[in-house]
């Protein structure tokens, strides 16, 4: 059964998948494949996603996390900077267009990004859910939520949606359709609908109240 923090998880797996996608892209790019600049440019966006879930994470979880578990999370506060660096060096690289560079980049960021991820997939969330009270996962999640800049959600929510399988969108849906008030989410799910189209029936099927 899908619990409160496994919503966290499944962004963590839509930022895999959006890396992946665009390290492939940048590797293409080095290779001679002309027409992925567009594709490598995600990169900035997808940066400023992660910079809000990290700074989430700081803002609500690590704290949290502070109090069952002491100075456990102080070494995914250091991967949080380390990622910070590696954007900078991947931005620089793409900045200069250097193809060779950017692809070196781009693939020490996803490195990086996919060890700090199943780290807290397999640690930190884990500790979350064992040690740290059900009502004080649901305020840290507000306060997580509440790190996405209000005006950008409609871009955060665009983003999202298309990277994720069905169950993790079910999941996220979900956990905002009981976190929300209903005027709030009536507004989210037309954002949702539209970013995956067809992809949406089947979010009926499994969620009869969103018809």
């Amino acid at each position: 059964m899908a619990e409160p923090m496994d919503i966290v998880l499944a962004f963590h797996n839509a930022f895999r998948r959006d890396m992946s996608m665009i390290d492939a892209a940048a590797l293409d790019s080095a290779r001679g494949k002309p027409g992925l600049a567009a594709q490598v440019e995600r990169f900035r966006f997808f940066n400023e996603m992660l910079v809000w879930h990290a700074n989430g994470e700081e803002q609500a979880i690590f704290p949290a996390l502070e109090l069952v578990a002491p100075s456990v999370a102080e070494a995914y506060e250091r991967d949080h900077r380390g990622l910070d660096a590696a954007f900078d060096t991947l931005s620089t690289a793409v900045s200069a267009h250097d193809a060779l560079e950017t692809a070196r980049a781009s693939a020490a960021f996803k490195f990086h990004l996919d060890l700090h991820l199943g780290k807290e997939d397999a640690h930190l969330y884990r500790l979350i859910k064992e040690r740290v009270p059900m009502p004080d996962q649901l305020k840290a999640l507000g306060i997580m939520a509440g790190a996405i800049p209000q005006a950008r959600f409609p871009e955060a929510t665009t983003w999202l949606f298309p990277l994720l399988d069905n169950n993790d969108r079910e999941l996220v849906v979900g956990t905002w359709q009981k976190m929300m008030p209903p005027p709030v989410f009536s507004q989210v799910k037309q954002l949702v609908q539209k970013a995956i189209g067809s992809d949406w029936a089947e979010m009926v099927r499994r969620n009869p109240t969103l018809a």
